[in-house]
């Protein structure tokens, strides 16, 4: 299930909430009981030994060669 980030605009805490993307609009509550709350927009960090594919001269504007 995704995590949601909310701020809460009365006290400025910042907290996270577990819900279904069904879900992922619904008011949500700050642990102070503060109901002015705004969802903030997540960024997705990924971490791993990936890299870049090699030119190897196949299609695609700047990988067959086009761009002169």
């Amino acid at each position: 299930m995704p995590r949601y980030d909310f701020r809460c605009r009365a006290c400025g805490s910042t907290f996270e909430l577990t819900r279904p993307m069904s879900a992922s609009g619904d008011p949500a509550a700050c642990p102070e009981g503060h109901t002015d709350t705004v969802k903030l927009l997540s960024t997705v960090a990924m971490t791993g030994n990936a890299s870049a594919p090699s030119g190897g001269g196949g299609g695609g504007c700047c990988g067959g060669g086009c761009c002169s």
